[in-house]
């Protein structure tokens, strides 16, 4: 079993920053890939940054230029370093991560942790 655990999330005023972290633990052979989605009130939830199993780094059209992801290999830590933050990007953010376990491969997802951007 694999579980991801995201923390940093919280109240900010726009323009303002945060940092998110994504700790992933168990039993773990390699990680392909992670990344970042996020889910607002009433919307589907959308891809925000991921690293891809090929070596890059893929960010949405929105947050690009403001929101930078980061990773710590030896922790199976990823980061998402949120500037200029906006209302619109208030949502619940995820992790995700594509997992090869001893058992085979296996997406998983974190519990999720809140932004909220608002004055």
């Amino acid at each position: 079993q694999v579980q991801l655990v995201e923390s940093g999330g919280g109240l900010v005023q726009p323009g303002g920053s945060l940092r998110l972290s994504c700790a992933a633990s168990g039993s773990i052979v390699s990680i392909n890939a992670m990344g970042w989605y996020r889910q607002a009130p009433g919307k589907e939830r959308e891809l925000v940054a991921a690293f891809t199993s090929g070596g890059s780094t893929n960010y949405a059209d929105s947050v690009k230029g403001r929101f930078t992801m980061s990773r710590d290999n030896a922790k199976n830590t990823v980061y998402l370093q949120m500037n200029s933050l906006k209302p619109e990007d208030t949502a619940v953010y995820y992790c995700n991560a594509d997992v090869r376990t001893y058992r085979g491969i296996y997406y998983y997802w974190g519990q999720g942790t809140q932004v909220t951007v608002s004055s």
